[in-house]
């Protein structure tokens, strides 16, 4: 028998994917609060907004059961309606529009305004910077950039995003200034590609000229980059980091790969040796910093010396931070009209092998801190540990501090120095200085 939701009108938003996704969704309910609805991110709710991944293959796979295990609760009549945004959305509506009918409607990822007349709401322009956001309250991410402009061959995003578009810096610094007005103290500065941050607009990569502001936001104490392009890297940012504390030594450049065949094929517009002399470069300019990568195997042609290659560089450039995954072969990019060659158990067992390669690095590089101080934010406590951070590292991707909460109190948000007295592969254990 269908018995109606009891809980009125309430919205959930559910988020999948990455941190670009969580800061759409923190948009949309700051939107759905200021017209006066009651909204709730993955909790109960009557009516349901599910924000979907369409990256790769195992993200399509989790937002299409996500949306399934919804409509199954339409069905069972524990919600009322069903909305469906986000990649996958943007991605394969007319499909998913033949294959789940009975969501109440899909929208695309600049489909905001249609979204919120859909959930009785309507849009509102003077609302910039104003979010709900979902993160721990000592750090937001923000959204700098939308869409790209590169031509990788693997990736799907422009598909799903569209071209670049910068968000103007007084922009940007409203944002950051009501979220410091709220109690965060860490930006999280996302796109698709920071560095081309700026060319739409300004005419060249601005991004340093955009940190130069965000650092005299009262309140921000740590900013951090993410998602930062090897080709045309505006080398102004590395003196700008160096110069200024706020601005973590910290830098995520995805490189996906090192042998020159395979970043040709993957349109990667750069080489081995350009690459490996940008990173120098880095470490020159800020030798404090800390690089994170991430690094794709069983691209279609990757041969067993392409493999060996990446494997050695690995080694050799001992990343701070480093994840791996395997090739996915997603339809509509221009690595699609190549053929997956790579067995997918020889794809796992590679991307397995640069991870042990890995987690011993970072087991080496850990053993170093022992015994120094470091500034570490506090996240969150977990049983008998607060769990915080050092500027070298992110929320969710790096290592954490383990400080035990036996015989201290420590406050979520607020930064303490720490002295390391152990580590592990991916974890430090410290205690606070006195």
């Amino acid at each position: 028998m269908r018995t109606k939701s009891r809980k009125k009108n309430k919205i959930n938003v559910i988020t999948l994917g990455c941190s670009k996704n969580v800061y759409d969704s923190e948009v949309l309910m700051g939107q759905l609060k200021a017209n006066g609805k009651e909204v709730v991110h993955e909790e109960e709710g009557n009516v349901v907004v599910i924000n979907t991944c369409g990256f790769i293959n195992n993200a399509k796979e989790e937002s299409v059961n996500t949306i399934l295990e919804y409509m199954q609760k339409k069905e069972e009549g524990e919600v009322d309606k069903v909305f469906v945004t986000g990649c996958l959305s943007e991605r394969y509506k007319p499909d998913l529009e033949k294959e789940i009918p009975n969501v109440d409607q899909y929208f695309g990822t600049t489909e905001l305004p249609g979204l919120l007349k859909a959930l009785g709401a309507d849009y509102k322009h003077e609302l910039i910077g104003e979010r709900l956001t979902t993160t721990p309250k000592n750090y937001a991410y923000l959204k700098i950039a939308e869409g790209c402009d590169r031509p990788c061959s693997f990736c799907a995003i422009p598909l799903m995003r569209g071209k670049h578009k910068s968000t103007p810096i007084e922009e940007i610094v409203i944002e950051a200034e009501k979220l410091a007005a709220n109690g965060v103290k860490e930006l999280i500065l996302i796109a698709q590609d920071l560095t081309y941050y700026g060319l739409d607009l300004y005419k060249k990569r601005n991004l340093a000229e955009l940190l130069e502001h965000l650092v005299k936001v009262d309140g921000i104490e740590w900013i951090r980059l993410h998602y930062a392009f090897p080709t045309g890297f505006p080398m102004d940012v590395l003196e700008v980091m160096n110069r200024e504390p706020k601005i973590c030594n910290y830098l995520d450049i995805p490189l996906q790969h090192i042998s020159d065949a395979i970043l040709k094929s993957m349109r990667r517009g750069t080489t081995k040796e350009k690459t490996t002399k940008l990173l120098k470069q880095f470490r020159e300019a800020v030798p404090e910093m800390t690089i994170r990568t991430t690094l794709i195997v069983g691209y279609p042609g990757e041969t067993e010396d392409d493999y060996q290659t990446l494997k050695q560089w690995v080694k050799d450039m001992r990343f701070e931070r480093l994840g791996c995954f395997t090739y996915s072969h997603e339809e509509n990019t221009h690595a699609y009209t190549l053929e997956d060659d790579v067995p997918e158990e020889v794809k796992q067992q590679r991307a397995n092998e640069i991870m042990e390669i890995q987690s011993q690095i970072s087991w080496e590089l850990n053993q170093e801190k022992i015994g120094k101080t470091f500034k570490v934010v506090i996240d969150r406590k977990e049983g008998n540990y607060f769990i915080g951070r050092t500027e070298f590292d992110s929320p969710d991707v790096d290592n954490e501090v383990l400080i035990s909460a036996e015989n201290t109190y420590l406050k979520t948000g607020d930064f303490y120095d720490v002295k390391i007295i152990d580590a592990a592969d991916f974890d430090l254990y410290g205690e606070i200085s006195q």
